[in-house]
């Protein structure tokens, strides 16, 4: 698939199918450019999405304590339940 500007999008590949991400680094270089090198560096990979409202909105991210079999993964804290 073509996308408008190939160096500032992002795609999620997910169970569920891709999200595609459009950054703005006009309007938030600093943040676009961190978000591209924890992506090239494979930090989202195994990233729980913690917070999803079907038709709304879906949150992810939680490079620390939300991905699946890191050293610091926390089911409480990614939104999987428990106390």
């Amino acid at each position: 698939m073509a996308y408008k500007d190939p160096e500032n999008t992002l795609v999620l590949e997910t169970t569920k199918g891709n999200v595609v991400l459009e950054l703005y680094p006009d309007l938030a270089p600093d943040h676009v450019a961190r978000i591209k090198e924890l992506a090239r560096e494979g930090a989202y990979d195994g990233v729980v999405f913690h917070r999803v409202i079907d038709g709304f909105m879906a949150q992810t991210g939680d490079v620390k304590f939300g991905k699946t079999g890191g050293a610091h993964f926390n089911g409480s804290r990614a939104g999987m339940g428990g106390s």
